[in-house]
């Protein structure tokens, strides 16, 4: 042992420094300057020498006895909670719950954790997810305007007779495509809704005809599809019925990854924008008058709606290619503009310093 004594020491440690005193002493140290050169304070000497004539030079176990100490038998309750709920519950904030739901014992879920770990158990808890890796785009993706489409569905719960709405969104310029209001959500609103984004873009006219005639259609075709449809995982997306759909008008399909909306974000983000802009939209029952609503809402979104997205211009704005010029006017316009006040300035300066 060097340095000064630590806080704690065990009982062999202080018996050993109480005869190291003890032999000082007969050989004529001081009491003081024997703990100087120990570096122990002189307390703490007397303290232990006490201690020793008691027979309890061992220190007590840290924490004393609160008054708000765990009883013995909610000890019990909580290693029997353990016993007959751990297997269910998994977590030891979900047993503590379950201790005050059963009316048998009221703690905190910290209070489990340290019962649990005193007595060496342990709760199994729920295994952590696997790490996904976001899928990339196909080889053949442009980004350019209708190459990649982002759609799902969304509710208006007032609207009962047909609360679910349809969107795609154009992930590159971020112009809402089309929109359906419908009752239901199976694969013939997903061919209407595709079929009004296609006609609405020009993108049909070379598609009718796997409309028209589907038996000639090669559907084992390696050729670029026309567009990309990316999306979640529900039943409507995956089905067969959908699959089938997509692939006669070559479209390719992207499904996110599950539980994360994230890789749908675009979609995800419109519906987010619409609804918190245009509340009263929550509130309109009658069907007629949302579609109505939506549409006067899309078409403000498409050519009035600044986008953050993509860089403060409407999504039409970018859609039809005036994004970049929009921007370098505004970069340009920046520069004029602080130029001249620079100029404005050094003229009013000048003149003063001249008169």
């Amino acid at each position: 042992m060097s340095g000064p004594i630590p806080a704690r020491v065990d009982s062999a440690a202080k018996t050993i420094l109480l005869d190291l005193i003890d032999d000082a002493v007969k050989a004529g140290w001081t009491l003081g300057r024997i703990c100087g050169v120990l570096e122990l304070d002189r307390q703490r000497a007397w303290r232990w020498r006490h201690r020793q004539a008691a027979g309890r030079l061992d220190d007590a176990t840290p924490g004393g006895r609160p008054i708000h100490g765990l009883l013995a038998w909610e000890e019990a309750e909580i290693l029997a909670l353990f016993e007959e709920w751990g297997p269910i519950d998994l977590s030891h904030r979900k047993l503590a719950h379950r201790g005050s739901y059963t009316e048998r014992v009221w703690v905190s879920p910290s209070t489990v954790d340290r019962v649990l770990a005193r007595n060496g158990l342990a709760l199994q808890g729920l295994p952590r997810p696997s790490r996904s890796s976001k899928k990339p785009w196909p080889d053949w993706v442009e980004w350019r305007p209708n190459q990649l489409w982002c759609w799902d569905a969304s509710h208006f719960s007032m609207c009962a007779a047909a609360p679910i709405v349809y969107g795609i969104i154009d992930i590159v310029s971020r112009k809402w495509i089309a929109s359906l209001l419908c009752a239901e959500a199976t694969g013939t609103q997903v061919k209407v809704v595709f079929l009004a984004g296609l006609e609405a873009e020009g993108l049909l006219d070379g598609l009718e005809w796997r409309l028209d005639h589907p038996d000639d259609v090669d559907l084992d075709d390696d050729a670029a599809p026309v567009l990309l449809a990316v999306s979640d995982n529900g039943p409507e997306m995956r089905s067969g019925e959908t699959r089938a759909f997509m692939a006669l008008l070559s479209i390719g399909q992207h499904f996110g990854r599950p539980y994360t909306p994230t890789d749908q974000a675009w979609i995800e983000t419109l519906w987010g924008h619409v609804k918190a802009e245009n509340p009263h939209l929550l509130a309109i029952d009658d069907p007629a008058v949302l579609a109505a609503e939506l549409e006067r809402v899309r078409r403000d979104y498409n050519a009035v709606r600044l986008h953050e997205g993509i860089g403060y211009v409407t999504p039409d704005d970018e859609h039809e290619g005036r994004g970049d010029a929009i921007r370098q006017a505004r970069r340009d316009g920046l520069t004029a503009a602080d130029q001249a006040r620079r100029d404005h300035h050094r003229a009013g300066r000048d003149g003063e310093l001249s008169s």
